[in-house]
């Protein structure tokens, strides 16, 4: 009778041990894909962190060079509403064994818009770097002009090298009618209302020292008048 039990029992203890195997197969090759199910993230997050780095620098250089760019204190004295402008950046690329070593070149005109204003030139391996240097530069070697009711007291020419530019006084409400260095220029120096135009040299550097050459010969009435001897009041009598 145990052997028929035993014959009898068989394939159903046989089919039990079959279905325990799949379930112990399945069971294995869950936990098996855990881990690779893990690492699909990871190896996505790979790109996007490399991704977010490149922006995180862009935004870094884009920072620098605003701060570079940004108005600052001249050496020992505030400028109340400063102006500060990049004129020109020029790239200048040597050839050597290697390959091309690139600079840069900046040209910026700053000023606090009441009669000072002054120019920089600056050079480096980066952009802000140069930048930086020409603002530091322009606010060394600022000038005082003379500025009447918002314009220029008399016509004027102004020239350097082979740069020649004209500047007119102007009737309130003109505006500045000049472009490029010559207006970064007037601006800077809180000239409102002004007819100017570039006679010469197209060379940016040229037009923006012919231009604080045309301001320095400003003269008012007052110091015409002191230079002759005489006094306005004199003048007005007459």
């Amino acid at each position: 009778m145990s052997e028929e039990t035993e014959k009898d029992n068989t394939p159903e203890e046989e089919v039990a041990a079959e279905e325990a195997v799949a379930e112990e197969a399945v069971a294995e090759e869950a936990v098996a894909e855990e881990p690779a199910a893990a690492e699909e993230p990871a190896a996505a997050e790979e790109p996007a962190a490399a991704e977010d780095s490149g922006k995180s620098d862009k935004l870094k250089k884009a920072e620098e060079i605003l701060r570079s760019s940004s108005p600052s204190p001249a050496r020992g004295e505030e400028l109340d509403d400063a102006f500060e402008k990049v004129v020109h950046i020029n790239r200048c690329a040597k050839v050597v064994k290697g390959g091309r070593r690139f600079s840069f070149s900046a040209l910026v005109v700053s000023g606090n818009r009441e009669g000072q204003v002054g120019f920089g030139f600056g050079k480096a391996k980066e952009v802000a770097e140069c930048i930086k240097k020409a603002s530091e530069a322009s606010k060394r070697q600022m000038v005082k002009v003379n500025i009447t009711e918002n314009t220029i007291p008399h016509a004027v020419v102004g020239e350097h090298g082979g740069g020649r530019v004209l500047l007119r006084p102007a009737s309130p409400g003109t505006g500045l009618i000049a472009g490029g260095g010559v207006r970064a220029v007037v601006e800077a120096a809180g000239v409102k209302d002004v007819l100017a135009k570039s006679l010469g040299s197209n060379n940016h550097a040229n037009v923006v020292k012919a231009t604080l050459n045309a301001l320095e010969q400003l003269r008012t009435k007052e110091e015409i008048y002191s230079r002759r001897g005489k006094r306005l009041a004199e003048k007005k009598a007459l």
